[in-house]
């Protein structure tokens, strides 16, 4: 339940929730319902229960015995801030989050909501961030929800961009992560959006990541965007990790 992860913004992946319930336009066709169904069907004992919302609570320690520093995903198969998750349960992976802090942890959430009722509650340290999802005008509201958390680092992941982003503001956000949707039934990205969120995060000091253009066969279609890739983190993470922290970044 905590691996090496290919997604190009982070290093591993830590589950002590998995499932989830779709409730906006990105959660359409979901990776993470995908494959909890797979490992279903293959006998997975942690996944028994499909992509029905399941806590691991012997997993909450986990990230204490992996020694060597690591940007870690939190729940990238679940939002910690699903409101069958009970609070005493975020609780105890703030714990672990706070005492393992040789680590980077990113929390991100499409239920910004909840994140913003709980947040005064909860401990945040300097290696905790907290994200979350925009993935049309819609779910917009969810960046003045994030802004009012007091994490050292507040970031948006724009994926799967499903439209243009009008009156897009980044006041008090520190990193953008900019994506397409992949796989089967995979919506499209306009490179105009692209440019423009881009272009919002050059004027306000945001720092840029481009994760992917997508489509079905996303690897055909790669990560670049005006002749070269977008790979910046934010600032912080250099002055929070100081000589701790030796893993592969990049930023402005």
């Amino acid at each position: 339940m905590a691996t090496n992860s290919k997604i190009e913004w982070t290093e591993a992946t830590w589950n002590p929730v998995t499932g989830c319930t779709k409730i906006s336009n990105g959660c359409k066709h979901c990776y993470a319902y995908t494959i909890a169904r797979r490992l279903q069907a293959m006998g997975n004992p942690r996944y028994k229960n499909g992509f029905n919302l399941t806590l691991h609570a012997d997993l909450i320690d986990l990230p204490l015995k992996w020694k060597t520093p690591k940007k870690i995903f939190v729940n990238s198969m679940s939002d910690l801030f699903h409101e069958e998750v009970p609070f005493q349960f975020i609780e105890r992976v703030f714990y672990t989050m706070r005492k393992a802090n040789w680590h980077i942890f990113q929390i991100l959430t499409k239920r910004s909501r909840r994140l913003r009722e709980m947040a005064p509650f909860l401990p945040w340290p300097d290696n905790v961030w907290a994200g979350v999802t925009v993935e049309d005008q819609s779910a917009i509201y969810r960046i003045n929800d994030l802004r009012s958390v007091p994490a050292s680092v507040r970031f948006i992941s724009f994926e799967p961009l499903l439209s243009p982003l009008e009156g897009l503001n980044l006041d008090g956000i520190h990193w953008a992560i900019v994506g397409g949707e992949s796989g089967p039934g995979a919506r499209p990205m306009e490179t105009q959006w692209v440019r423009d969120i881009h272009n919002k995060c050059s004027t306000q000091n945001v720092s840029f990541f481009f994760k992917q253009w997508g489509g079905v066969q996303k690897h055909k279609n790669g990560r670049v965007l005006d002749n070269q890739t977008w790979d910046e983190y934010p600032e912080h993470q250099y002055a929070f990790a100081g000589a701790r922290y030796h893993g592969r970044i990049s930023g402005r």
